[in-house]
């Protein structure tokens, strides 16, 4: 049998039936599509384009609404904004994400004239009329507002009704979250928007024959957005993966339809995978080598990478023509393999605690406090007459050149790492004229697999040999880790003397090389200048792991496990009694949380109805409702819960992505209600209707949050729906009027920072005092209220014995009591 009807064409319902046919032994599913189903789903009549032309109406209200204000830097604009000048500059430097979306902010920013001379360093820093952050802001939020076009065309091409899909992208334009988001220099805006591109070009392709024009053209599009979105953050990978499960859905489905020969079908799946796959990463690698382009001049984040990296960088110190012969008598520097430390450094600063010996420790930089002399171990104070190298098994000691002090451990629990049983101390040991003593003892050992085949294997050679030094009297090996040292030592890496651990961690080879033994003709040697593909390596490596390392605490992280339920959000700004804070629209937040929690127990259900032999999806409509909400889920749970295996400081905005699939989905639920209440039509739209002015009505309320607009104290407080909805109330004042008496602050940033500006005493608001209110001073003795008056420690001890809790700022939100 066959079941084939036409679609309609006013925009109300855009879902063909199913084509059923019946093969020798089974009915078959048709898998190409009705060839007007796309004209239906993509149709462009006056009344459509009028829908548009609304939608993107206030969507640029809504989105480009003055985004001079605030008129400094917010939140993560501290980097991003300082990576564009970095771009503008061509100063090199390291970040965890990839470059394109980066580049555009630069692109922006140098349209504009601006030539990279702010810095960015800190959130709440006025901007200098120099700096064209209005434009660089216009991108991301122009992005945005073209977010909104492609939700609303991708719910048409997915079949949803002209106007559910009008309703959930107005509500998608008022959402809060993502205004936030798209009004700053930062990278989610481009993100979400190349995601929005994929999305949609995936399911347009849905709408065209395999093998026509069309189809390769919504094909190559989804690549390229697709290599877009990939190349502005790894999350767009998540993305990348959700299309390809989707190919492996759609394909299961076509096996199945008899009406394709398999070999058509692995052909076209061929062609298929190979632009999905080629296409994207040829985007991405082709950003990154423009981003090596851009980046020409060396600066200190390049003490991160490798020598033979930097060694392609303009002005770069990187020692060339070193003398490969490393002996007795020999001035080196030692630089450490397994991590980013650097070289092996000592200074005149003693260690707070253990022996109080001079400190040791790894160091990125090029620094004469890296220089090592090397001698014997029997032979402490005499210089050698003769050559002789180091090789496999060879005692030697190491004499710090600046201070005289020699590498040394001994039984004492390392500075930081004293939980660790098998570290050791490692210090710098020595006075005038001492001929040192057995703990100086290090035993050279060579890494035969790490080494260069030849020469290197056999005995030290600077730059070629891979080496251990085992401490002779203990046995164990010289090791660093990821572990820094106080701010008494600098936030410098830790050395110890390890007799476990990971054994890279332990591998050490030799740069800088000088031996007056030597003479000119000796053999020099020189780093190998990496090509672009051993150069795009080793980045990934540092970006991976640095990403790995992003693990320290942040007031405002949150789990993945509180993102579905709102419970707390990020705050971007706070200066002159105003605040931006990312908090979603929890109309929407909820009922997308709500629609996954239902969308599952229909399908539980219909499994049940199935079981008992009952026929269920045997509507187009609820059909079409199940795969393209299924489609939409999928990716959902495909960006969101890969962030559960995060070991990294996760934040609210990580969710954004799976939100916007989510929001995808719940479009699709809503169109499932208006069909199925067909005969009860008014009501369906009454409810999205109320849906949307909900949606509005919380934008609104807390639009003082979005766009840093003035608010009264009284009015905050009552929009603390959640206590864990942490904006600051006490940044606003009581009555609108005093903001007329409240001079602009120098610079602040209260809820990020936990510091507030000390103000003129005569114009300060007598606002009282709360808990709230209580902010750390620069001085963690002394505390201020929200205007800057410096409270007694009485009067603080006080507030919190009387209404509990925290102090903002100190140790972390530690308790008075």
């Amino acid at each position: 049998m066959s079941k084939k009807k036409a679609v309609n064409v006013d925009g109300d319902s855009a879902v063909s039936e199913m084509d059923i046919q019946k093969g020798p032994q089974r009915p078959f599913l048709v898998t190409e599509p009705n060839p007007a189903l796309s004209k239906t789903r993509l149709s462009s009549t006056w009344s459509e384009k009028s829908v548009v032309g609304a939608l993107m109406g206030v969507a640029a209200a809504v989105r480009l609404y003055n985004l001079a204000y605030p008129d400094s830097v917010v939140f993560d604009e501290v980097h991003f904004g300082g990576y564009a000048s970095k771009y503008i500059q061509g100063a090199f430097f390291l970040d965890v994400h990839p470059p394109l979306a980066k580049m555009l902010l630069a692109g922006a920013g140098k349209l504009a004239g601006y030539g990279g001379e702010f810095g960015f360093e800190d959130i709440g820093i006025d901007y200098p009329a120099t700096v064209p952050y209005q434009v660089m802001r216009f991108l991301p939020a122009a992005l945005g507002v073209l977010t909104v076009l492609l939700m609303f065309l991708t719910l048409r091409a997915s079949g949803v009704r002209k106007w559910v899909a009008f309703a959930v992208s107005l509500v998608f334009t008022v959402e809060n979250s993502f205004v936030t988001i798209s009004r700053y220099i930062l990278l989610d805006s481009p993100l979400l928007f190349f995601i929005a591109a994929a999305v949609y070009s995936f399911k347009r392709l849905e709408l065209h024959q395999t093998g026509s024009l069309q189809y390769y053209k919504c094909l190559a599009a989804t690549g390229m957005a697709l290599g877009l979105a990939m190349s502005s953050k790894w999350v767009g990978f998540f993305t990348f993966a959700w299309v390809g499960v989707v190919s492996v859905m759609q394909l299961w489905f076509q096996v199945g339809d008899l009406n394709k020969p398999v070999p058509s079908i692995l052909k076209q799946s061929a062609i298929k995978a190979s632009i999905l796959c080629v296409l994207p990463m040829c985007l991405y690698v082709l950003f990154f080598r423009i981003h090596f382009q851009s980046l020409p001049n060396v600066t200190d984040a390049a003490g991160f990478f490798s020598s033979a990296f930097r060694t392609t960088l303009h002005g770069h110190t990187i020692p060339a023509n070193i003398y490969a012969g490393v002996g007795i008598g020999s001035t080196v520097t030692i630089r450490h393999i397994g991590t980013m430390g650097g070289y092996l450094h000592s200074h005149n600063h003693m260690y707070q605690g253990g022996s109080e010996q001079q400190q040791v420790t790894l160091y990125p930089h090029l620094d004469q406090n890296n220089h090592w002399y090397i001698e014997h171990y029997n032979a402490s104070n005499t210089v050698p007459t003769t050559f002789e190298g180091l090789e496999h098994g060879t005692k030697i000691r190491l004499k710090h050149v600046l201070t005289g002090h020699r590498l040394h451990s001994h039984d004492h629990k390392p500075p930081v790492s004293v939980s660790s049983d098998w570290q050791k101390e490692v210090s710098g040991y020595g006075f005038p004229e001492f001929e040192g003593d057995a703990n100086d003892d290090w035993i050279v050992e060579i890494d035969q697999e790490k080494s260069t085949p030849g020469e290197a294997r056999e005995r030290v050679r600077a730059i070629e040999t891979k080496f251990r030094l085992r401490h002779a009297m203990t046995g164990c090996m010289l090791f660093s880790h990821q572990v820094k040292l106080p701010k008494w030592g600098f936030e410098q890496q830790e050395v110890t003397c390890a007799t476990q651990g990971r054994p890279d961690l332990t591998l050490w080879y030799i740069e800088e090389n000088t031996n007056p033994l030597l003479s000119e003709d000796s053999e020099k040697i020189s780093y190998k200048t990496p090509n672009f593909w051993e150069k795009l390596v080793e980045i990934h490596r540092k970006m991976w792991h640095i990403n790995k390392s992003l693990t320290d605490a942040h007031m405002y992280q949150s789990d993945p496990i509180q993102w579905p339920f709102l419970l707390r959000g990020i705050s971007y700004w706070s200066k002159d009694s105003r605040q931006v804070y990312l908090l979603g629209n929890a109309v929407v937040w909820y009922s997308v949380t709500l629609f996954v929690v239902i969308f599952g127990l229909i399908c539980v259900g219909e499994l049940f109805v199935w079981q008992l032999g009952k026929p269920i999806l045997s509507d187009t409509k609820i059909l079409n409702f199940h795969i393209q909400t299924i489609h939409y889920l999928l990716g959902y749970f495909i960006h969101y819960l890969p962030s559960f295996l995060m070991g990294r400081q996760m934040f609210l905005h990580h969710y954004l992505p799976a939100y916007y699939f989510g929001i995808l989905a719940l479009a699709h639920g809503l169109d499932g209600l208006v069909t199925f209440l067909n005969r009860k039509r008014p009501i369906a739209y009454g409810l999205v209707a109320m849906f949307v002015l909900g949606s509005i009505a919380f934008f609104v309320t807390y639009s003082p949050l979005v766009y840093g607009l003035q608010w009264t104290r009284s009015q905050c407080a009552k929009t603390r729906l959640l206590s864990n909805w942490d904006y600051t109330c006490a940044v606003f004042p009581d009555t609108y009027e005093a903001y007329n008496l409240i001079p602009p602050a120098e610079s602040s940033d209260a809820n990020v920072a936990g510091i507030t500006d000390t103000r003129d005493e005569a114009k300060k608001p007598d606002v009282g005092l709360d808990l709230e209110s209580i902010i750390a001073n620069p001085d963690p003795k002394k505390f201020v209220d929200q205007h800057g008056n410096e409270l007694s420690p009485e009067q603080v001890q006080n507030i919190v014995k009387e209404q509990g809790g925290y102090i903002k700022g100190v140790s972390g939100g530690e308790n008075l009591l």
